[in-house]
């Protein structure tokens, strides 16, 4: 098996970088898997590697390093031949728990490069004005938008952000929200601090927006937060995996949504700032090739298993 591995060495902690790619190479040489490197760097930045490695005729990718990372080199390959490879050597590794893949486990995640299941991945689409922007994870608009890049920062370490997390969130005000699912006439209209759209079930600071949100039933999942107040949207968010829905709570499923607020409210993907006000969020079906753990009851079959990539 032949690969390319995009390795992030500040995906974690630096110091331990360099015995993670030593692991990672040495893992790779006992399976018989080939590899080029290429390292993130001040003179391979990510947007540079995500073009490099999207060039056709590369068969397989293998990203290792945290969700920015992953995510970014994920959406240049969208559309293409290329399988994608995660090995999660980063903080949250939200999407590597999504796909089962283990994380700080190098070994483990190696082996799935073999033994894993080979699968196209939908992929959500943010279209805001004239722009775009594809996410793996969610689309969130609202509250959880504005809180997200001081709560990033905290959970990396960078403690002085708190009072700008607090000062977000006492300062917020929730907006009139207006969905249209899919191309229904029907318009559901309620008073909410935000709306999540979920491909996969965790987004964020580690949270899990639902357990059963996944990211191949060609759906997408629209949760509104309605009549929670921001205390209870903490607490929410901080609540165990096993607590009882909270019938506040609408979900729904659908292909596309289409988003108003009054006020205008800002939009992230991925946690990338993807706009403010009216967006549409469409579902872009079995986009990504990637290589996932072992399926949740009910999960479709894999295109392949990951054994049968070209060598």
């Amino acid at each position: 098996m032949k690969a390319t591995l995009v390795f992030n060495p500040a995906a974690a902690d630096r110091e331990q970088s360099g015995d993670q790619l030593i692991e990672i190479l040495s893992q790779f040489q006992a399976r018989g898997i080939k590899a080029d490197v290429i390292l993130i760097d001040e003179l391979h930045p990510l947007e540079a590697v995500a073009k490099e490695v999207a060039r056709p005729g590369k068969r397989l990718v293998v990203v290792a390093g945290g969700d920015g990372t992953i995510e970014h080199i994920a959406i240049g390959l969208v559309g293409t031949e290329t399988t994608l490879g995660i090995i999660p050597t980063g903080t949250r590794n939200n999407l590597a728990r999504s796909l089962g893949i283990p994380a700080n486990d190098i070994a483990h995640a190696v082996e799935l490069l073999q033994s894993g299941r080979q699968i196209g991945m939908d992929v959500g689409k943010v279209w805001h004005q004239d722009s775009s922007r594809c996410f793996l994870e969610a689309a969130a608009i609202g509250l959880g938008s504005a809180l997200y890049s001081s709560a990033d920062d905290i959970q990396h370490g960078k403690l002085g952000k708190i009072g700008e997390f607090l000062s977000t969130l006492v300062s917020a005000s929730p907006s009139e929200f207006r969905l249209r699912l899919d191309r229904s006439t029907r318009e559901i209209v309620a008073n909410s601090h935000m709306v999540i759209v979920a491909n996969t079930p965790f987004m964020g600071a580690s949270f899990e927006i639902a357990p059963d949100v996944s990211f191949e039933d060609r759906y997408l999942d629209v949760f509104m937060y309605t009549d929670l107040s921001k205390g209870d949207l903490l607490a929410h968010a901080m609540q165990p995996t096993e607590a009882a829905p909270d019938e506040r709570i609408q979900r729904f499923r659908a292909k596309s949504v289409t988003i108003a607020t009054v006020p205008p409210m800002p939009v992230i993907a991925d946690g990338v700032p993807a706009g403010e006000g009216s967006v549409k969020v469409t579902l872009q079906p079995s986009r990504l090739r990637v290589i996932a753990g072992p399926g949740p009851p009910g999960a479709l079959p894999a295109t392949s298993t990951a054994a049968e990539l070209p060598v």
